[in-house]
């Protein structure tokens, strides 16, 4: 079992009520305040996750410069107040920044009994091979 030290576990709470809050604004059609915690909680969140060092080396490496501006640039505008446009360029940012970890989950997710057999469906099994494939390292 992997061992947690305890500034990871908050980091852990505060990415999970982040993406709750996220995804409870979107349903919400694009609450400006619950998708504005929502990124603040979720940025803080990987931050007490991984370290502040390694959070900054993962954003700013030089490859992910356009990836890391499209996804703060989306926190940005969903901060002053457009939600909707905000929130297209956060994922686009954010399958830009993670899109190595892609086949990894994609891995993963074919071993889960029920999901594995979704994944294996003719038009997803098209679509998430082409996902899946990806060549570009983290």
């Amino acid at each position: 079992m992997i061992s947690l030290t305890d500034t990871q576990k908050i980091g852990m709470g505060l990415t999970g009520f982040g993406v709750f809050f996220l995804f409870f604004g979107m349903i919400l059609f694009f609450d400006k305040a619950l998708l504005a915690i929502g990124n603040v909680l979720f940025v803080a969140g990987l931050a007490f996750v991984i370290g502040l060092e390694r959070t900054f080396r993962f954003f700013f490496q030089k490859h992910k410069m356009k990836a890391t501006g499209f996804f703060l640039g989306g926190v940005f505008v969903v901060l002053i107040g457009w939600p909707l446009i905000g929130m297209i360029f956060e994922i686009y940012g954010f399958f830009l920044l993670f899109r190595g970890f892609f086949p990894v989950v994609i891995g993963f997710i074919r071993r889960v009994p029920v999901l594995g057999s979704l994944l294996n469906l003719p038009g997803i099994r098209s679509f998430v091979d082409k996902v899946g494939e990806s060549n570009n390292m983290v």
